[in-house]
């Protein structure tokens, strides 16, 4: 699997937004019902939808956030056949980051429970992309 990063590319070929996601200074990480693993929230966009909206959704519907303030990282791709990608071509996603002020207590998804993490676990969902999201994310947030 490789993954890149760009600063942005035609909107037509984003398929994915990850939701890279704290609260009140913790990770915060979601659970899935069939898997053992954690993950990043995130999901596919769907037609007729912005990829800001999107994220939106898929973040109330992974973790329940009600009240968060959120904003854009930077474009991913990952190349390579994975669960989501058959293919192995290379797909397009816009990374996150959203600081979560309130949860509501049902989850609206496949999402059986979410953790607040003080440090990132190693068992993660998609060991081949989800690390380097966060370390693009903290090489990002440290430029600044």
């Amino acid at each position: 699997m490789e993954v890149k990063f760009y600063d942005s590319v035609n909107d037509a070929l984003l398929k994915f937004a990850v939701i890279i996601s704290k609260q009140g200074g913790k990770w915060v990480l979601c659970k899935h019902k069939e898997r053992d693993t954690y993950e990043i929230p995130g999901g596919h966009r769907k037609k007729g939808e912005s990829i800001i909206e999107t994220a939106k959704r898929e973040l109330f519907e992974e973790t329940g956030a009600a009240d968060f303030g959120i904003e854009t990282v930077c474009v991913y791709s990952a190349t390579g056949k994975n669960r989501v990608n058959e293919t192995g071509e290379e797909t397009f996603g816009m990374l996150f980051f959203a600081e979560i002020k309130a949860f509501e207590h049902e989850l609206h998804s496949e999402i059986e429970k979410i953790y607040l993490f003080d440090e990132l676990p190693e068992k993660w969902t998609y060991p081949d992309i989800q690390p380097y999201l966060i370390k693009e994310f903290l090489r990002r947030k440290n430029e600044l």
